[in-house]
C-alpha cells in the first residue's frame, strides 16, 4: 500500500483513559474499573449518535458534548443535571491534553515513516478540539498539516462519502492503494469500503460486526500490538 490513513480518536490512542479519569474526579461513587468501562461504551454510543444529529444541524454542539453523558448516565441510573454534564465535559477536555500514544503505534508511525509510506490523519470532531489532541499527541512529527484532516474544518464527517472523496482530490489517492485504519465499525470501516479503499478494523473494544453489515474489514486487530505486528510482517 502506498497511502495509510488513521482515524485518531480511540486508534492511535486510549481514548477511556481521560474518561475514566473524569469520572473518578468528580463523581463521589465508588464505581470499579468495570462500571466505569461499561459508562464510557455506553457515552460512545450515544456519543455517536448525538454528533449525527449535531452535524445535521438538528441539535447543538453543546447538547452534543453534554447529552452523551447525560443519556449514559440515564442507562445506570446515575443522577446528573446539565450543569454537571457541563463540568464533565470540560474535565473530560482538561484529561485529553494528558492523552500519550500507544507505544506500539508510536513504533509503527517510525517504521512507515522510514519506508517512505505516504500517512494522513482522518478525524471527526470540532476543528480546535481535534486539532489539541492531534498537537498533544506529537502527530506532526509524521502527518504534515496538509495531510491532517478534521470533519469539523472539512464540513462531511465520515461515513459520508463526501469526505473520503475530498481527501483523494487533495491527496491525489489511488484508491486501490490506499488504506484506512480506524476504531469505529460504520464510520471508518463502512465510510472506507463505500469510498474504494482498503479497511483495518482497530478492534480493540471487541465490538462485533453488525449482522446486518455490507462490508467488512479486510484485517481486523484487537491490539496496538496486532496492528503494527500486522505490518511488520508485510514489510
Amino acid at each position: 500500500m502506498d497511502t495509510i490513513i488513521f482515524d485518531v480518536d480511540d486508534t492511535l490512542y486510549d481514548q477511556a483513559q481521560s474518561f475514566h479519569k473524569t469520572v473518578k474526579k468528580l463523581f463521589q461513587e465508588p464505581f470499579s474499573d468495570e462500571e466505569i468501562d461499561s459508562l464510557y461504551k455506553a457515552s460512545r454510543k450515544y456519543s455517536e449518535i448525538l454528533f449525527d444529529k449535531s452535524e445535521n444541524g438538528e441539535i447543538s454542539q453543546f447538547e452534543w458534548q453534554t447529552g452523551r453523558i447525560i443519556s449514559a448516565c440515564k442507562d445506570f441510573n446515575i443522577p446528573i443535571d446539565t450543569e454537571k454534564a457541563a463540568v464533565f465535559h470540560e474535565t473530560y477536555v482538561v484529561e485529553q491534553n494528558k492523552i500519550t500514544l500507544f507505544p506500539e503505534v508510536e513504533e509503527l508511525l517510525n517504521a512507515l515513516y522510514k519506508e517512505g509510506k505516504q500517512l494522513g490523519i482522518l478525524t471527526n470532531g470540532e476543528e480546535k478540539h481535534q486539532a489539541m489532541k492531534i498537537k498533544q499527541l506529537g502527530l506532526s512529527r509524521w502527518f504534515p498539516a496538509e495531510r491532517t484532516f478534521i470533519s469539523g474544518s472539512i464540513g462531511h464527517a465520515k461515513p459520508k462519502r463526501e469526505v473520503f472523496d475530498f481527501i483523494e482530490e487533495k491527496m491525489n489517492l489511488d484508491q486501490t492503494k490506499t488504506i484506512y485504519i480506524g476504531d469505529n465499525f460504520e464510520k471508518d470501516i463502512i465510510g472506507a469500503k463505500q469510498a474504494g479503499w482498503q479497511a483495518i478494523w482497530m478492534n480493540h473494544r471487541k465490538k462485533d460486526i453488525p449482522t446486518n453489515a455490507t462490508y467488512k474489514p479486510d484485517e481486523e486487530v484487537h491490539s496496538a500490538k496486532e496492528l503494527l505486528n500486522l505490518f511488520v510482517k508485510k514489510a
